[in-house]
């Protein structure tokens, strides 16, 4: 499946899981079908409360984190971007459209399945750069 048919039927499932507040047998099905292992972690890290949207104050700026098996990952939904290497070294060299921290955040938002944390803006640049370290 190409990128645009994979992005337009995880933004179809996540249309349809945010207007009934769930995930249907029938998606969750064809998202394992499409993205296989990657559905697999991704609904893994939904149950396991993994994903956080972090709100800092008083700015309103959002920021959103998956916590990995390595580290936290820091995930730019509108740019499709995260910083966890198979998107480095899958994405990036176009063997697949997403890593799984990615469909893991689309399905989080959709759902409300996220755990929201309040900061203060004057943790925004230490936390920032602690998410946008590289694996050592």
């Amino acid at each position: 499946m190409d990128e645009e048919s994979e992005n337009e039927l995880l933004n179809a499932v996540c249309k349809g899981a945010k207007a009934e507040g769930r995930l249907a047998g029938k998606d969750l099905t064809r998202l394992y079908e499409v993205f296989g292992q990657r559905f697999t972690r991704a609904f893994e890290a939904l149950k396991e409360n993994r994903v956080k949207r972090y709100v800092f104050r008083p700015s309103g700026r959002i920021v959103w984190i998956v916590v990995g098996k390595e580290r936290d990952y820091l995930i730019m939904p509108e740019a499709e971007f995260c910083t966890c290497d198979d998107f480095y070294f899958r994405v990036v060299d176009k063997k697949v459209h997403l890593c799984y921290h990615l469909i893991a955040q689309k399905l989080a938002k959709a759902l409300g399945w996220y755990e929201g944390i309040e900061e203060h803006d004057e943790l925004y640049d230490s936390l920032m750069n602690e998410w946008k370290k590289a694996t050592v």
